[in-house]
């Protein structure tokens, strides 16, 4: 199916509109207060804009503070509000910790600097690691440690709506590095944001506008969700600080400081963000605070005065700035809401995960252009093997196992592509190569020179389709020798040609049958050793039949995609993977939840896993998303492949930000974290 790469804007108007009857519903809500059970002494140079909990799970109650004091540094402090120690380095301005690494933003040297806090001697001191540059003037970050793939992430604000998405890793070398995998941009300044662990979501505090929320995933789709905006919800002028309270089903909330108002406004993240009530920071009938910033909240025990938590509120004051100290038992009480469970145990993903090891030069056209791949295995030298693929918005392209361009056909929107060898053209054996032309509405015929890896067209003069649209398309070769190609129209029909050699050595297709789906089909792979035709009904199943025109339509779901909570719809690229004996793997694209679901071969096509590709600190390498093609082989394709290999579409490339390319994933990687044979 076709994907438009989407924009990360602040949000549409309409959205504003719709957003806000649900939000004014609210608005007679009380507003509730609660006292600060303690508050760390000031900075010792003044200014603070954020603070973070460091937790001590040996001994909770001997947890510490880390608050910025911007010009001295990040400063630490006892749960009884003594300084213990500080770690100076920069104007630091913003802090988040995950485990005992903290993460905070010099705004002098404009980067992100890493330390590690070590409970028995009270100190922090910093990480080894590459100096991470921002390039802008920073305004805040937060940690994310995603629930899919246990990686660490990092996310810096600007003070011109730039929104830095960071890997963070260990290089081969031992040190810290990062590298940016997602680079998005809000359209005025953020300076807050939070993210949840255990839902990978993000949300953002866009100052002047409201509260957002976007998912985490560097590969998942950049849409915006308003949570609250200024004027037509509940913020009133500017919003401050996030907080996240994870207790589970029983109580999971987002608190968002309402800066202008003096007051802080609690979020059901277990209802859609629903907007559930607000509270004030009062100590005998006075407000507390004077420069609210930055907040920070941990669900779970931490010492007798903190037993369902803490929230921490930084209070920027002109004089005395420092952190105040809330309990959750208290402001939930307040609030007359459950303060939820202990902090959830984030349950690791099902889903094997492996990383790609090459990645073709992007394609020349933006937006959604790379489309479907296939894999030439060269008869004598595995190593010259090539990628033969699809760019839907000019033509065809050739590239080396290395990813470097051989060729580029300028010969129009070419949407799927497929190969088979052994066709008999001219007085010997060639590979031929299909592709669905959506400009010419016909199937684009070539063969492809082993010694140069060129295409070259051998289509006998425009090969029509009949179709409204040429659209998914793969090949089959029977066991007698003859070629047929199928295409699929985006209203569900899937047209089969036998391709047929002429005196002059060129081809030309004979339609000889339709199979009609109820709604649209794309990927598709047919199986030349057992006769068997497999078609993906995008929003609907997978499905076999035979591939001999005379088999006529009948069919049978291998998986229904509501059947299989490991597939999200759309179902797109299909490959085979065939072994000796007439077994083998089915390999489905499953874009919806950018992974890649397994089915046996044989009998029934029994469901085996699902894998995802992440991406490769190291190398640089970013994962794949949004998938549309996809091809594999079990042939070797020479050193590191012995096993065959993978390659798919990747529809985000987002790091470093380019058009769209394909990638490559040794099987043997594939094989050994699903188990498999």
């Amino acid at each position: 199916m076709i994907h438009r790469r989407a924009t990360f804007a602040a949000a549409s108007a309409l959205a504003l509109l719709i957003a806000a009857p649900a939000l004014a519903q609210t608005a007679g809500a009380q507003t509730a207060s609660v006292a600060p059970v303690g508050a760390t002494v000031p900075t010792a140079q003044g200014g603070a804009n954020a603070s973070a909990l460091l937790y001590n799970a040996a001994d909770p109650a001997k947890s510490v503070i880390a608050a910025t004091g911007e010009l001295g540094g990040l400063e630490f402090y006892g749960l009884d509000g003594q300084h213990r120690s500080a770690l100076p380095g920069g104007e630091t301005y913003g802090v988040d910790v995950r485990g005992d690494l903290i993460a905070v933003l010099d705004r002098k040297d404009g980067r992100l600097r890493l330390s590690r806090y070590d409970f028995a001697s009270g100190a922090a001191a910093g990480v080894d690691a590459r100096p991470l540059t921002l390039g802008y003037a920073g305004e805040g970050l937060c940690l994310h440690k995603s629930p899919r793939d246990g990686a660490l992430y990092a996310f810096t604000l600007g003070g011109e709506g730039q929104l830095d998405q960071w890997l963070l890793f260990q290089a081969a070398d031992g040190k810290l590095d990062g590298r940016i995998v997602r680079r998005l941009h809000l359209s005025s300044e953020a300076k807050y944001c939070v993210a949840d662990d255990a839902s990978g979501v993000l949300y953002i505090a866009q100052q002047a506008v409201g509260i957002w929320r976007y998912d985490a995933d560097p590969e998942a789709e950049a849409v915006a969700t308003v949570i609250d905006i200024n004027r037509l919800g509940r913020i009133k002028g500017e919003v401050g600080g996030l907080a996240v309270l994870n207790g589970g089903p029983q109580g999971n909330y987002l608190v968002a400081a309402n800066a202008d108002a003096g007051d802080y406004n609690v979020y059901d993240r277990n209802a859609d963000d629903r907007f559930l009530g607000a509270f004030r920071i009062q100590a005998n009938g006075a407000d507390v605070l004077q420069g609210p910033s930055g907040l920070f909240g941990l669900r779970a025990p931490v010492g007798p005065g903190l037993p369902a938590g803490a929230l921490l509120v930084t209070d920027d004051r002109k004089a005395g700035a420092n952190t105040q100290v809330l309990s959750w038992k208290d402001v939930a009480a307040a609030l007359n809401i459950s303060p939820g469970d202990d902090a959830p145990v984030v349950a690791p993903s099902k889903l094997a995960l492996v990383t790609a090891t090459m990645e073709t030069q992007p394609v020349d056209h933006g937006g959604d252009a790379a489309d479907d791949p296939a894999i030439y295995v060269h008869p004598t030298d595995p190593g010259k093997s090539a990628i033969i693929a699809t760019d839907k918005k000019g033509g065809m392209l050739v590239y080396d196992l290395a990813g470097k361009p051989l060729q580029y056909l300028p010969d129009g929107k070419m949407n799927n592509v497929d190969l088979r060898q052994g066709f008999k053209l001219g007085g010997k054996s060639v590979t031929l190569v299909t592709a669905s032309d959506r400009t010419h509405k016909a199937i684009a015929i070539y063969t492809i020179d082993p010694d140069t890896r060129l295409l070259t067209s051998v289509a006998d003069g425009v090969q029509a389709t009949g179709l409204s649209d040429p659209y998914g398309l793969c090949m089959y070769r029977n066991r007698k020798g003859a070629t047929f190609v199928f295409i699929s129209d985006p209203d569900g029909l899937v047209r089969q040609w036998k391709l047929v050699p002429t005196p002059a050595g060129k081809v030309r297709a004979e339609a000889v049958r339709d199979v009609k789906f109820e709604t649209q089909t794309e990927g598709c792979v047919a199986d030349d050793e057992t006769g068997k035709l497999y078609v993906a009904e995008e929003d609907v199943a997978l499905w076999k039949l035979g591939a001999e025109p005379s088999t006529g339509v009948a069919r049978t779901a291998v998986i229904h995609v509501k059947d299989n909570p490991a597939l999200k719809d759309d179902l797109e690229g299909v490959g085979l993977y065939a072994q000796v004996a007439g077994k083998g793997y089915l390999v489905v694209s499953s874009q919806g939840n950018n992974s890649y679901a397994l089915f046996k071969r044989e009998g029934d096509n029994a469901y085996v896993g699902s894998f995802a590709v992440i991406a490769d600190g190291a190398s640089g390498v970013d994962g794949i998303s949004e998938t549309d093609g996809l091809e594999v082989t079990s042939a070797s394709l020479g050193a590191g492949l012995g096993g065959g290999a993978f390659i798919a579409q990747d529809g985000r490339n987002v790091s470093p930000p380019e058009n769209q390319n394909f990638k490559l994933v040794p099987w043997a990687a594939i094989a050994r974290k699903l188990g498999l044979d």
